[in-house]
């Protein structure tokens, strides 16, 4: 018999199936079992999705049994308010005051916004509401309780914690990469938090490598929202690099190979998911003067509105307006190092000269006040009082783990990085439907 018949080839490469398979099923039972707290202290089940099996169907819907209620559901309309839907679905003035008092300090009726979700609920089709259920985000929902006493109240829907795998090649950005493939933008984020003072995800190369492990939330058997980030892996011409996340009654954060935070004392940007639009220059032609003047900062561009962070723990000397600045916010960060932040669009709530404020926490948003050609935030830094060009600035690493924790820190790492080195960033769905 030829051996190189396509009968014997095809039962050597199902075998090759099966055994990959194998392989892929056993590394995610040990990640089940190995990995501490992936689940949110019981509030979510992490389990084996079976893509393939028809869902149970409850009778139970926001707490309310739908044999013995009828739920019509809506979208809220643009100056639509809540009164004015009650009123005409039955309940009387008198209630829907005692319910908005009600609500007050629970969930105040004038945090509903057009555009989300919400059911009246009745006895028959034909009768009075009875209660008005309204839906923030996916995974909460505020019951309006007019049965019998007015009752408000915040619910938590019960949800399914999956952990998935991403991965990708660069081939003109990290985000078409990740746009190719219908990922969902949020893990940029998350990557930038587990990668950022290694990584410059402003300087993304063709070939660039990445690979992820995470967390993803399911209701109803629907995908609601990102969880955690447990690991993440980048290669670039400059090298591989690994990022774990630790957690225990001590350690809480991102750490490299070595047990080392992968978090510096400064972020890089202040903005998230942004260009550099004018880079730190002293002989920089102004677009708006039309003269040469040093641009001793460094602009990133970003849409309107965009949120502006702290990129370290300080305290706000200023938060004011100047015609050149436009709206701004400097802050102090210690003896050595200030920050500055120009043409913000307003400033965050609270934010004031004295407040202290920590690294990541919004200050701001996104404008283009003061002399500015379109939206954006012009970053200044200064060290010892002069400013410099932070993108150069080699910042103090945060405290190393203590020696005595590296041994269960190095148990999980080990876990972890035998996971993401399982996955081909050619192959993104080799194991991006392994779910448990």
């Amino acid at each position: 018999m030829n051996q190189n018949s396509p009968n014997t080839k095809g039962k050597s490469r199902s075998m090759i199936d099966i055994i990959a398979a194998l392989t892929v099923t056993s590394l995610l039972i040990a990640l089940y079992y190995l990995i501490p707290k992936l689940a949110n202290d019981g509030e979510s089940t992490i389990t084996v999705a079976h893509t393939h099996d028809a869902p149970i169907k409850s009778s139970i819907k926001f707490g309310f049994n739908t044999e013995n209620y009828v739920l019509e559901a809506y979208e809220m309309a643009k100056n639509q308010f809540v009164g004015e839907i009650l009123f005409k679905n039955g309940i009387s003035y008198t209630k829907i005051a005692a319910l908005e008092n009600e609500a007050t300090d629970i969930f105040n009726v004038r945090k509903i916004r057009a555009g989300k979700n919400y059911h009246i609920v009745r006895k028959d089709s034909c009768g009075p509401a009875c209660a008005l259920i309204y839906e923030p985000d996916p995974l909460h929902y505020v019951v309006y309780d007019l049965r019998d006493s007015v009752e408000v109240k915040i619910n938590e829907r019960e949800f399914v914690t999956c952990i998935e795998t991403a991965s990708g090649r660069v081939e003109s950005s990290l985000w078409g990469a990740m746009t190719a493939q219908n990922l969902d933008f949020g893990l940029v984020d998350l990557m930038e938090d587990a990668l950022a003072s290694s990584v410059d995800f402003y300087r993304t190369q063709y070939g660039d490598e990445f690979k992820l492990i995470y967390e993803r939330k399911y209701v109803d058997d629907k995908p609601v929202s990102l969880g955690r980030l447990l690991g993440a892996y980048y290669k670039n011409e400059y090298g591989e690099y690994y990022s774990i996340l630790y957690e225990n009654d001590k350690y809480e954060g991102y750490y490299d190979g070595e047990g080392r935070p992968t978090q510096k004392a400064f972020l890089r940007s202040p903005v998230r998911f942004s260009r550099i639009s004018s880079r730190f220059n002293r002989r920089r032609f102004h677009p708006i003067k039309k003269r040469r003047i040093p641009h001793l900062g460094t602009d990133y561009a970003a849409p309107y509105g965009t949120p502006i962070r702290a990129v370290a723990d300080g305290v706000i000397t200023k938060a004011t307006y100047t015609r050149n600045n436009g709206k701004y916010v400097k802050m102090k960060h210690d003896r050595t190092y200030e920050t500055q932040y120009l043409h913000m669009q307003k400033f965050a709530a609270g934010i004031r000269p004295g407040i202290k404020v920590s690294q990541g926490q919004t200050i701001g948003f996104v404008g283009s006040t003061g002399l500015a050609t379109g939206p954006h935030v012009c970053f200044r830094f200064w060290k010892n009082k002069k400013q410099i060009n932070h993108l150069r600035e080699n910042f103090p690493p945060a405290d190393p783990m203590d020696e005595a924790e590296l041994p269960a820190f190095y148990k999980q790492r080990n876990m972890i990085r035998s996971f993401l080195d399982m996955i081909d960033p050619l192959e993104p769905e080799l194991l991006a439907k392994n779910q448990l």
